[in-house]
């Protein structure tokens, strides 16, 4: 073999994309010491998307500080490369910034998120990439749409002091008249993986606010809110998001990043491909590995070695997997891949089989006798 491309996510907890594309190139040079290889960072728009794109691309991190989803000041990092800003929504309005007992839907704001995209213009971008995985939100974007210069009245005439899920039943007008002017220069590519409605039994609150802390009356309360909101917009900007796929990502951020900043919805990993012009590198490739720490059902949904598998058989190469722990179900085995391999089917402690030395070990003897023996 003369070229081979490595394009794997990380094995989450126990290896980084760079970490396991090396221990693919150790294998593949033990067999062919000559051969080209081209490794390069991949992700689904989620964790690992800022590392992957900023890598692949020459670029640098940087921190803002901005407010966490209950208004306290945080550190967060996004990356930017020439006048691309790529962000995790999650590192400003995550999750994972709360205790279990603070999480509450009806009070957590994107604000942060919005702050980070000031940051970004203030620095230069006018290109955004955002992963929007993770958020402890249910604002629709409200909280970050005030950071940019949008305001929010009630029936009143009040104006809302608060971008926050218990907000979006009071909204009756959206005023963009004093938004940044610098977002009219500016494009945002949002990465969306999931088919999630705006509002109603599958939309955002319904599917996603239990996890972040709502009980089954904050649900309905919450969802009552978006299809206000929801009301509001088309009567402002002609755009119905009540049915729109992908809209209820993150607790409706998805539909406001739509509605109110003009975005693109993407599959995650088919934005993170693009923007690091992964085509281009499968040119006169001979075998494309992929890999992810986990290998089942889930795979065809979205995740990157799906994106993965498509771009290379659309460019008529073989595609592998490897993961680090495979479960075989007609899903995974349907998808098309020219070779499914578990780096061990050895059986041993998960804190074992998840250290770097013994997974990088792994990856290797892996490639070298399995997928390449006899080749």
């Amino acid at each position: 073999m003369k070229k081979i491309v490595v394009a794997s996510d990380s094995f989450k907890g126990s290896l980084t994309s760079s970490q396991v594309a090396d221990s693919v190139e150790r294998g593949i040079h033990t067999v062919y010491p000559q051969c080209q290889v081209v490794k390069v960072d991949v992700a689904d728009g989620g964790e690992g998307t800022v590392d992957a794109v900023v890598g692949a691309l020459g670029g640098e991190k940087v921190v803002a500080v901005v407010q966490d989803p209950l208004g306290r000041d945080i550190e967060a990092m996004y990356g930017i490369a020439g006048n691309m800003a790529v962000m995790e929504m999650a590192a400003a309005s995550g999750l994972p910034l709360l205790d279990v007992s603070e999480r509450n839907p009806w009070k957590t704001s994107t604000y942060g998120t919005g702050q980070m995209i000031k940051d970004a213009m203030d620095r230069g971008c006018r290109r955004f990439m955002v992963g929007i995985g993770g958020s402890a939100t249910n604002d629709a974007g409200m909280g970050m749409a005030r950071a940019l210069g949008f305001k929010f009245y009630d029936i009143n005439g009040v104006e809302i002091s608060e971008g926050v899920g218990g907000s979006l039943k009071d909204v009756a007008v959206i005023d963009d008249g004093e938004i940044d002017e610098r977002l009219a220069e500016c494009t945002f590519t949002v990465a969306c993986d999931v088919d999630t409605p705006f509002c109603g039994k599958k939309g955002a609150a319904y599917v996603f606010a239990p996890q972040k802390g709502a009980d089954e009356d904050m649900v309905k309360r919450l969802d009552a809110g978006m299809y206000n909101y929801a009301a509001v917009i088309k009567e402002k900007y002609g755009i119905d998001i009540v049915p729109m796929s992908g809209a209820g990502a993150a607790g409706g951020l998805g539909g406001g990043f739509k509605a109110l900043l003009g975005a693109s919805l993407k599959k995650g990993v088919d934005m993170v491909l693009d923007a690091i012009c992964f085509d281009e590198l499968l040119c006169g490739a001979d075998l494309l590995i992929t890999g992810e720490g986990k290998v089942d059902f889930q795979t065809p949904r979205g995740k990157t070695a799906s994106g993965v598998l498509a771009r290379g058989k659309k460019a008529g190469i073989k595609v592998v997997v490897l993961g680090g722990k495979v479960e075989m179900c007609d899903e995974l085995l349907g998808m098309g891949f020219d070779g499914i391999y578990p780096i061990t089917e050895e059986v041993l402690p998960l804190e074992v089989a998840m250290r770097y030395d013994v997974a990088s070990g792994h990856v290797t003897r892996t490639i070298v006798e399995k997928l390449l023996a006899g080749r």
